[in-house]
């Protein structure tokens, strides 16, 4: 019996690193998708984790490195769409690429995975999609100008998805994560001084995903909060 497949697009250090060693953990075999095509140092018995260069600001490498994937591997089971870019600035500190390629990598990247890997879900009959979101994708904030519109056009996208897959058994759910999420960078960079219980630990988002991508079709989630417990909101 083959292992299912859980496809990551936007591996790398931190959430994406938990992703990988939960969902391997699981029992799942792992495609990796990321620019620089970083490889996994998880070794775990009978699961083959495999990495793939691509870009999931542009659609058609994105679709063809899926179509590798499947051949390689098998079926796509799972995906989990972690790619992001973060711009942060006002206004006058956005330049119209950075505003265009959040959008693509937020929301062209998930359309494209949606596009190459639904219609085999759907005639399956099972599949998963989830979506790392944020905040950012309810409300704007002067520093969001270019994240905010592109994380939320992410969101409504994913809901849009939900209704017309989940009706034909492919679950799609959208993860909002409210808070920072506790890296080497951001310790460093974002939040130097803050507690530990300031930060979402990335495996605890991780086993929220598994979690989600067990759940039975009769009491199916959407959307999710996801935020440490001291985070006010």
């Amino acid at each position: 019996m083959t292992n299912p497949v859980c496809a990551i697009i936007g591996y790398g250090p931190g959430l994406g690193a938990s992703y990988a060693a939960t969902f391997a953990k699981a029992g799942y075999d792992l495609a990796l998708l990321s620019r620089s095509g970083a490889r996994s140092d998880q070794d775990v018995e009978g699961v083959a984790i495999n990495a793939f260069p691509c870009d999931a600001g542009d659609p058609d490498a994105l679709s063809a490195t899926l179509a590798k994937v499947e051949a390689d591997l098998g079926v796509i089971d799972v995906v989990i769409y972690n790619a992001g870019l973060a711009s942060f600035g006002p206004l006058e500190d956005i330049a119209a690429d950075q505003f265009e390629q959040n959008w693509r990598v937020s929301a062209l990247g998930l359309f494209a995975v949606a596009k190459a890997l639904a219609p085999q879900m759907v005639e399956r009959g099972s599949g998963t999609i989830i979506v790392s979101g944020a905040t950012a994708s309810l409300r704007g904030n002067v520093w969001t100008t270019a994240f905010a519109p592109s994380k939320a056009a992410q969101r409504i996208l994913a809901q849009s998805l939900a209704k017309q897959l989940g009706p034909q058994g492919v679950h799609v759910a959208y993860l909002v994560i409210d808070g920072v999420i506790d890296t080497a960078d951001t310790r460093t960079h974002f939040a130097p001084d803050e507690p530990d219980e300031f930060f979402i630990k990335p495996d605890g988002i991780a086993e929220t995903a598994l979690m989600l991508a067990r759940q039975d079709r009769s009491a199916w989630t959407f959307e999710l909060d996801i935020r440490p417990f001291s985070e006010k909101w």
